[in-house]
């Protein structure tokens, strides 16, 4: 009789609270279950929010964005019909997107307003046809570089300095998703078998990727963004990556076919400035340039790319540099680029640079321009060829002409920290000279680097041949009395 008793109050007092027991059950159910993903309430349905909480009654419900965004993307494949899209233009095809979009954010309840609903129809585009989250990234025009750390940590750097991007992946299966688009794109692959692939984008940008199982915590992905407009000499001397001095004696002797290699540390900005420094060729020569991933911007209207290619699954058709830089002396070049020197190709760049292509020019990775030197020793030995070091020094010292040091400093920004002529040997040893140097005098409180270009008063050996071909440079250029530039200033 108790037990009745209670439960007839119990029943009465649900009433009262326009309550059923079944409601009462669902709500205890509801203290225990997963939240649900918010929807917009009907309009006949109570305010949830209401029921005081300590929360702040004006904090927005969250949702995952990213979850809703590959749900929207997955509606939107069963609804489109691909076959038209590929007969619209981009506009049209973001605009019929957008509304269907819109339609599907109304149908799924999902809290948006105007504004987001056009920023989502664009991220949602983007996965669609483009590189999902990174496509705001690679539209950004203040960020260098992309460097992707599993899904979830993605850094950008802007002028110098890496930031941490509000950018995500939804997890590690989408990023591997992205990576595979990239690398796929241009007829490559990336796997469990092949964990490490070297690709770029259509604009010329550099990617690296490594997967599982050599990345442990999920995809790392490194983008080198490479500007829509190439920057020229003009930019660089802007930038104060170098005086005008020293920019005019590198153009006047790329223009009079002087080889030059472009030495410097990642990042340094070594394919920016062959990119640059490209320009004073002339149009009338044919180019022939040779990458492990094509990233080079040239100008002019005569060049013949090629690119190495990784083996397929079965380990076969690998074709390197070497075979490259052979087969390009057959294709009638008069200059050829090597985007990067990194093995035994530094033999056969060497004798095409010795046997009637002068004025080819590659990058190279050292410290400083003696160490690019010993770095083209160690890489010509890598060949296997019985050739004494002293015959390779002596094939070094006739083929080049000046080594161009690019320098990324610890406050980010990017010099000119060495123009090096190669002036022949002397006995054993391959003899150079400092034609302008960057002098670091101080550091500011702020990290920033003080420093002053200056020449270093000793008259260039090609500038000989520099004034037959035309080229005229004012000998005060070379003057060390008075430095040619300080920065900052």
């Amino acid at each position: 009789m108790a037990r009745f008793s209670l439960l007839s109050k119990a029943q009465k007092s649900l009433q009262e609270d326009d309550q059923t027991i079944e409601e009462a059950i669902e709500a205890l159910d509801a203290d225990t279950a997963p939240a649900p993903t918010p929807a917009f309430p009907a309009d006949d349905a109570e305010d949830v929010n209401d029921i005081p909480t300590d929360e702040s009654e004006d904090e927005a419900p969250s949702f995952d964005l990213l979850d809703a965004k590959l749900r929207v993307h997955n509606k939107l494949i069963d609804e489109l019909d691909l076959s038209m899209l590929d007969k619209l233009d981009e506009d049209e095809m973001k605009k019929q997107v957008r509304r269907l979009v819109s339609e599907i954010v109304r149908d799924e309840r999902i809290p948006m307003n105007q504004a987001e609903v056009a920023t989502f129809a664009e991220s949602v585009y983007h996965e669609m046809t483009g590189l999902g989250p990174l496509e705001p990234l690679l539209e950004d025009p203040s960020i260098s570089d992309i460097l992707i750390n599993g899904y979830n940590q993605v850094y950008v750097e802007r002028r110098g300095e890496l930031e941490l991007s509000t950018a995500k992946f939804r997890d590690n299966a989408h990023l591997r998703r992205i990576v595979s688009r990239i690398v796929s794109a241009v007829g490559r692959r990336v796997d469990e078998s092949q964990p490490l692939v070297d690709a770029r984008l259509l604009d010329g940008s550099r990617v690296n990727a490594a997967v599982e199982p050599v990345a442990i915590d999920g995809p790392l992905v490194s983008i080198r963004k490479f500007s829509k407009k190439p920057l020229t000499l003009d930019k660089l001397i802007e930038f104060k990556a170098m005086p005008k001095e020293v920019a005019e004696f590198l153009h006047g002797a790329v223009k009079c076919r002087v080889t030059a290699i472009i030495s410097g540390g990642t990042g340094s900005g070594k394919t920016t400035l062959l990119n640059a420094l490209s320009k004073a060729i002339s149009h009338k020569e044919r180019l022939i340039t040779i990458e492990d991933a094509a990233e080079l911007q040239l100008q002019q209207p005569h060049v013949a790319r090629m690119e190495t290619r990784p083996p397929n699954l079965e380990g076969k058709g690998e074709i390197r540099q070497r075979e490259l830089v052979k087969n390009a002396l057959r294709m009638r070049p008069d200059r050829v680029i090597l985007g990067e020197v990194r093995s035994e190709e530094a033999f056969d760049m060497l004798q095409a640079m010795n046997t009637g292509h002068e004025g080819s020019m590659a990058t190279i990775h050292a410290n400083n321009p003696r160490e690019a030197i010993s770095r083209l020793e160690q890489m010509v030995a890598m060949g296997g060829l019985r050739i004494s070091s002293e015959a390779v020094r002596g094939q070094i010292a006739s083929a080049i002409g000046i080594i161009i040091q690019a320098q990324r400093l610890s406050d980010g920004s990017r010099r000119i920290t060495h123009v090096t002529e190669v002036t022949g040997m002397e006995g054993e040893i391959i003899q150079m000279q400092d034609i302008f140097t960057f002098n670091r005098l101080r550091t500011e409180e702020d990290g920033t680097v003080v420093g002053e270009f200056r020449a270093s008063g000793l008259r260039p050996k090609c500038l000989d041949e520099m004034q037959r071909r035309g080229v005229h440079l004012p000998l005060e250029y070379f003057d060390p009395s008075e430095p040619m530039m300080t920065v900052p200033k």
